[in-house]
């Protein structure tokens, strides 16, 4: 089977990373930052900025930029790998599984944090949008995905966090399951239309090697 994994808020905890970038790109506009910012995680950064810069288009895209700057140089280090997911990917790998990264951070971002992770190399290709890009891109890399390594939707899983994930998975034909331990919530992952819900990296271990084909 073919286990598609979203990065940020299912692999690792990446909050403190983007939030103080976000914080940091406001900063530079001289504009204030929300005090709540988990719900950044998971969007386009250009869909979140819009309207705190009175959707100008200069103004979002120097947020942009200066969101990209500080992670580029400090902002990809500020994660943690949540409990349980190492052994979980190792579990799926010895089962057979081929594994991937579907994420919304772009390629240049998410390959370093990969590649840093202790079982990074266990996945065998990494899929992020276009830096340009506004849109989430989820049902385009995944259907990349699907393409590459020639592996049917019915043989197929996404994993995430955030409708986007689920989203992307019921555009493709592929079965979408969500998990607990990021950002997003069940009653949002059940709305998108996930097929299951995982309480904990174990419980979607078994999911995805006793459950689906």
């Amino acid at each position: 089977m073919l286990c598609l994994f979203d990065l940020d808020g299912t692999l690792i905890d990446s909050e403190l990373g983007i939030t103080t970038c976000v914080r940091h790109a406001l900063e530079q506009l001289g504009v204030p930052a929300p005090a709540e910012l988990r719900h950044w995680i998971g969007p386009p950064l250009r869909y979140s900025f819009a309207p705190l810069l009175d959707h100008d288009s200069v103004r979002i895209e120097a947020a942009v930029e200066h969101y990209h700057d500080r992670f580029h140089a400090i902002g990809w280090r500020e994660h943690t790998v949540y409990p349980g997911i190492e052994a979980m990917i190792e579990r799926l790998r010895d089962a057979g599984h081929a594994l991937a990264v579907v994420t919304s951070k772009p390629y240049r971002h998410a390959a370093p944090i990969i590649e840093a992770l202790p079982f990074g190399q266990v996945f065998s290709r990494v899929y992020g949008p276009d830096p340009s890009s506004p849109h989430c891109e989820k049902a385009t890399m995944i259907a990349a995905a699907l393409a590459d390594f020639g592996t049917p939707p019915e043989n197929t899983a996404m994993i995430g966090d955030r409708h986007f994930d689920i989203d992307g998975a019921v555009a493709n034909g592929v079965r979408g399951i969500g998990v607990l331990w990021g950002f997003g919530s069940r009653d949002e992952l059940e709305a998108a239309g996930a097929s299951a819900i995982a309480r904990d990296p174990a419980h979607l271990s078994t999911l995805l090697t006793t459950t689906v084909p």
